[in-house]
């Protein structure tokens, strides 16, 4: 299992929370370091990063339905 985009742990795309859930940290606080770097980087490299991680990132996969 790779690095995913959350499917119910996002605000916008679930990059945040897929890092978050990947590494075992709180996904708040991955979120409040993301925009905190961010901001002191001229914001807009880190909302390309995002916008780039959300198109390389796949979809978190859903476990297949007990019968």
């Amino acid at each position: 299992m790779g690095l995913e985009r959350s499917r119910t742990d996002k605000m916008i795309a679930g990059v945040c929370g897929g890092i978050a859930k990947q590494y075992g940290w709180d996904t708040t606080l991955v979120r409040i370091v993301y925009v905190v770097v961010s901001l002191f980087s001229a914001a807009f490299p880190g909302i390309l990063l995002y916008l780039v991680l959300w198109f390389l990132m796949p979809q978190e996969t859903t476990p297949a339905a007990a019968p």
